[in-house]
């Protein structure tokens, strides 16, 4: 067979295990427990803290943690396919969620939702439980839910536009090429046997 055949077959046959023994891995190491992410908005100097620790943006939430936001400074919380919730200035949560729903108990502040695969259940002061849809808000000492226009972030759908254009002009690139890759460089092998 040509030489260039065999590269070629060695090389995807190389890839295509790199890339199961990758993806076996990240598929190993999950534990199971859903997670989120919580981003500091407002004053930085402010100390938002989960589970009475200090908080960055980018630090990871649990299901049953309790997050406190000091006067100057909020909290969006981002739980990945649950949704995305966000928390005023003074405000205390303690949020419980999994894949599909967000709940939790709101001692202090108020509460709105910007994103949820089903509604969020928030039980205030008087002990009542709220059930907000995108774009609605709950506050501590009121019963009721208030409807207000969810912030809009016009920059989410660009990396999928994105990955889409890459992935099309690699793919035009590849279709013209003709199967013409030059593996080894231009070099002439002579056979000893002519």
């Amino acid at each position: 067979m040509n030489s260039k055949l065999w590269i070629r077959k060695a090389m995807t046959m190389s890839l295509t295990v790199a890339i199961l023994a990758t993806y076996s891995m990240v598929a190993l190491a999950s534990d199971g427990r859903a997670a989120g992410e919580i981003v500091i908005t407002g004053n930085s100097a402010a100390a938002v803290t989960v589970n009475g620790e200090p908080a960055k943006s980018g630090r990871t939430i649990f299901s049953s943690s309790t997050i406190t936001t000091p006067e100057g400074a909020g909290a969006i919380v981002n739980l990945g396919k649950a949704g995305r919730i966000e928390l005023a200035p003074n405000t205390t949560f303690s949020v419980s969620f999994d894949n599909k729903s967000i709940s939790g108990d709101l001692a202090a502040g108020s509460v709105s939702v910007l994103s949820a695969v089903e509604a969020v259940g928030v039980k205030t002061l008087s002990g009542d439980v709220v059930n907000l849809n995108a774009g609605e808000t709950a506050t501590a000492t009121a019963a009721s839910s208030s409807a207000t226009p969810a912030p809009t972030n016009g920059h989410s759908i660009w990396p999928f536009v994105l990955v889409l254009v890459g992935a099309a002009a690699i793919i035009i690139w590849t279709a013209t090429k003709d199967n013409d890759v030059n593996l080894g460089g231009g070099a002439i092998t002579i056979s000893p046997n002519r």
